[in-house]
């Protein structure tokens, strides 16, 4: 559609070194993070001793975390999951790492860490026991240290349990496995902790800020004096600030520390140009390093104001903003970085600039590119509190109230330093009783833990049920730092006028006219997350296994509701044609000119999405009139009669022609086009490219009602991740290299499989043209 290149530059820069230190061990004097995703043993169902390390795992089947075993299926209407879960399946898995470790390094600390394990997960360390966590979707950590073995021979396993067999345990698709990044740390026995260094900006100007730095050292072995440096590094990687100090630290402590550095002239942080610096900490023992850290952050001013919304450094947004879950279609949960990329590249050329985690923590990586790409956040804890939702799952409710507290401390602690973030939601129409005073209670206890350990930013959540009128009534939502509402915008509306003093975000909206309306005309109106970015699995009613209430499907294509959503949200001209499927305004809204049957499609009905003064449509080059742009941003319409050939919409502003877009019949299929998304990609987990196959006339007209089964092969120095095609009916099986076009195009998802060379791959269907296209393999550097 439209070009997205504002901070293109500087997001591969910062794209490629995130890809590099995910996959490789990360050496310093002090510090060691070790990649852990390679090479574990997996096998599905219970199976008794695994957790032993003498047991046997020969058989089981070696694999790369983060690994979604769920989404490889098969679709069931009888799986467990139901409608939540997208009938695919469920149950328990068993996974195991054999790993040796020098004998150099038994002096230092270990601690694995795991940025998600989908869930009830269990783990263990040579036979001992380290720990449950119930919620899968927060990332955790636990000490190995006194269970290693070190030196040549000898063995330490690595054993994880993650149960999600009771079922339905979520009203969305949740994942299995450890379906996100794994590494091991090493660190000496004085270090930063993890997490435990906050970096705010609590004044953020042009000519001047100061960034203030607090961390938390702990000291496990003996008192000493200590030498803290504090680099700020810019994105060129200069040092623009330096800081030193000496610090004692007695035994068996920790130890908080402070520091304000002042900037001159800083590069803020924002939704258009979202600049990052970087803070280096480094703990000297004498001339020694004996531990670093390196955290990315950005200088901004953000806050949310009662009668004009938010501001950014002191310019006045409104949030446009989306919700996504975590699955990435036919990756399922475990979704390679470069999947969130090309999705979060197409909500920006619809005019996105705001995310809502909905309903859960996110992928830490995720976080990292909202910070690079310039969206904010809304960072999200639960879905439930103690009472299930009207699904009846029984899911994190029945461990909340064991612990909500934990699992808020922790994500607090991993996000607040990202940028992106302007807002926390500790709840999504939560159907605990909210009734004041005690349903206030809850709230604030959660509130209170989210600004113990970061008050920099406001707290909300998505009010829906009870009836919004009883909590605005009652006491509680006067109370919020910010009012969330999901949907009936007019009662948001109606409850900030007469509460003028109030804050007000719509948490989840529509894509009707009179939502987007509410945001458009209500200054007070800070933003909108609308359901939802991109369809996502569960949530759906079979035959469908997938919630299509999204901007974009699956597969990343284009429908009804972002064509529009781009004329109402993009900053440059735009038009875009649309028509009913079916003869006389029936059936769906789809953009091409070609119906299912030439013969009895008569009457068109056909609007055009603009934010120009004025479109014109033709049809084989005669004009059917002119219309001007409704106040309210509805879609100009047309009745058409149907005449095979090409219908244009061409937009004008002053009488100067700015926009255009047109749709031509197909013929009969006659080949396969591929695209690909990036032409290039590294021998890195995160990184893909999506190769699209599109089913063309002999003219190069997409065949719109094209459903031939396309088969993709490629060169062994690439590999076939994932294929789909995007519609929500479909039970063929996303993991093999052969499937369905729908609406005549499909796509499949590809990795590099070697260090270097050129991948190529092709797609065939039976009696066209077949298709080709070559992706390079990028050498990255060590």
């Amino acid at each position: 559609m439209k070009n997205f290149n504002k901070p293109e530059a500087q997001f591969k820069l910062v794209f490629l070194f995130l890809l590099v230190f995910t996959t490789t061990a990360v050496f310093s004097q002090g510090r060691k993070t070790i990649n852990f995703d390679a090479d574990w043993q997996f096998t599905k169902g219970e199976t008794e001793g695994a957790e032993k390390p003498e047991f046997n795992d020969k058989t089981w089947r070696t694999l790369d975390v983060p690994h979604d075993w769920s989404i490889e299926g098969p679709y069931d209407r009888e799986n467990p999951t139901a409608r939540g879960g997208g009938y695919l399946p469920s149950g328990v898995g068993w996974y195991r790492k054999t790993f040796q470790l020098d004998a150099a390094d038994a002096n230092k600390l270990f601690s694995i860490e795991f940025d998600g394990v989908m869930a009830n997960s269990d783990v263990w360390i040579n036979g001992k026991h380290l720990g449950k966590r119930p919620y899968g979707y927060i990332s955790f950590s636990y000490d190995l240290t006194s269970y290693l073995n070190f030196g040549k021979g000898k063995n330490n396993v690595i054993a994880v349990r993650a149960d999600n067999t009771i079922q339905p345990a979520s009203r969305y698709y949740t994942g299995a496995g450890i379906y996100r990044h794994v590494r091991l740390t090493a660190v000496n026995s004085t270090h930063f902790k993890q997490w435990r260094t906050q970096i705010t900006t609590p004044d953020a100007t042009a000519p001047k800020a100061v960034v203030k730095i607090k961390t938390e050292i702990e000291n496990k072995g003996t008192a000493g004096a200590y030498k803290l440096q504090i680099d700020i590094i810019d994105q060129i990687g200069k040092v623009i600030k330096s800081v030193e100090s000496q610090e004692t630290i007695a035994a068996s402590t920790s130890s908080n520390l402070s520091k304000d550095i002042e900037v001159l002239n800083p590069k803020l942080w924002d939704i258009e140009i979202p600049y990052l610096y970087t803070i280096n900490t480094k703990l000297y023992s004498g001339k020694n390093l004996i531990d670093n850290q390196t955290i990315p952050f950005g200088i901004r001013n953000a806050e949310f104001r009662a009668d004009t919304g938010f501001w950014l450094n002191n310019k006045n947004y409104k949030i446009k903003g989306v919700c996504l879950h975590h699955d990435g279609g036919a990756v399922g949960a475990a979704v390679p970085l470069g999947v969130w990329k090309e999705r979060l590249k197409k909500l920006k050329e619809v005019g996105v600039n705001g995310i809502r985690t909905s309903h859960n923590p996110v992928a830490p990586e995720f976080l990292d590119l909202c910070d690079q790409m310039g969206f904010v956040v809304m960072d999200e804890t639960f879905d439930t509190w103690t009472a299930a939702k009207h699904n009846g799952e029984k899911g994190y409710n029945l461990y909340f109230k064991d612990w909500w507290e934990q699992d808020t401390r922790d994500m607090i602690l991993r996000d607040r330093n990202h940028p992106s973030i302007v807002i926390y939601s500790i709840g999504n129409e939560i159907h605990d009783n909210l009734s004041y005073p005690e349903g206030y209670k809850a709230y604030k206890i959660q509130e209170n833990v989210v600004k113990k350990y970061d008050n920099t930013r406001p707290v909300t959540m998505a009010l829906f049920r009870p009836a919004n009128s009883k909590v605005y009534l009652s006491g509680f939502a006067e109370q919020m730092d910010v009012v969330g509402q999901n949907y009936r915008e007019n009662e948001l509306i109606a409850a900030h006028e007469a509460h003028p003093t109030w804050k007000v975000i719509g948490t989840e909206n529509t894509h009707v006219i009179s939502q987007w309306l509410a945001l458009r005309d209500k200054p007070y109106m800070a933003g909108q997350f609308l359901w939802t970015g991109y369809d996502y699995l569960g949530e759906a009613d079979w035959p469908e296994t997938t919630n299509n209430q999204g901007l974009f499907d699956r597969a990343g294509n284009w429908k009804q509701q972002s064509l529009q959503r781009d004329s109402w949200w993009s900053p440059e001209p735009v038009v875009h044609i649309v028509r009913k499927s079916d003869n006389a305004g029936a059936g769906f809204w789809v953009a091409d000119w070609t119906p299912n049957d030439f013969d009895t499609y008569d009457n068109a009905k056909v609007n055009v999405y603009s934010n120009c003064d004025e479109v014109e449509l033709f049809l084989n080059d005669k004009s059917l009139g002119s219309l001007q742009k409704p106040a309210d941003d509805s879609p100009r319409e047309w009745n058409v009669t149907f005449e095979e050939g090409t219908i244009k919409a061409i937009g004008k502003n002053n009488g100067k022609v700015v926009a255009q877009e047109e749709h031509t019949s197909a013929g009969k299929p006659a080949k396969i086009i591929l695209t690909k998304s990036n032409s290039s990609v590294a021998k890195n987990w995160d990184d893909v490219s999506f190769i699209t196959a599109t089913i063309v006339d002999e003219k190069g007209v997409r065949c719109a009602n094209a459903d031939n089964l396309i088969k993709f092969t490629i060169t062994d120095s690439g590999k076939i991740i994932a294929v789909d095609n995007g519609n929500i009916i479909s039970h063929e099986g996303y993991q093999g290299s052969a499937t369905r076009a729908y609406q005549g195009k499909a796509i499949a998802i590809i990795k590099a499989a070697k260090d270097k060379g050129i991948i190529t791959i092709k797609a065939d269907v039976e009696g066209l043209i077949q298709g080709s296209i070559p992706v390079e393999i990028l050498v990255e550097r060590k």
